[in-house]
């Protein structure tokens, strides 16, 4: 069983051109339980922040929520990851993860939100709302 905590608010994700420098604002004041994550590619510079936060010129989907997995985590404890996806995509609820040092996120359609935490539920999961 995993406790996973669904953090406030809704969530963008975001892809700018390559070699696009981060707007500041993405960083702002981070609340307590606010993330926000960058990845830089060849392809693009892809942004996962509050919507609010959404950088202007990108390409923009909206409207996701984020699950956090209750940690830290080991680093050497393997399955976690698998152990949420699964029951998601059992239930057809679209997922974009990814992982910090300390523990894993994922984002869920708001409009899939009551599907997906029953799915997790379903599958021994505590969910913090």
């Amino acid at each position: 069983m995993l406790d996973v905590a669904l953090l406030p608010g809704a969530y963008a994700v975001c892809r700018l051109p390559a070699g696009t420098v981060v707007p500041p604002h993405i960083w702002g004041d981070l609340g307590d339980r606010d993330v926000v994550t960058v990845s830089w590619t060849a392809d693009g510079v892809s942004v996962i922040c509050p919507a609010e936060r959404a950088p202007t010129g990108a390409d923009v989907e909206t409207e996701w929520r984020c699950l956090r997995l209750v940690g830290p985590l080991d680093a050497a404890v393997t399955g976690t990851l698998a152990a949420l996806v699964d029951p998601l995509a059992r239930a057809r609820v679209n997922v974009v993860a990814f992982s910090t040092y300390d523990t894993d996120h994922l984002l869920v359609p708001a409009v899939r939100l009551a599907e997906a935490t029953s799915a997790l539920e379903r599958a021994g999961h505590r969910v913090q709302r």
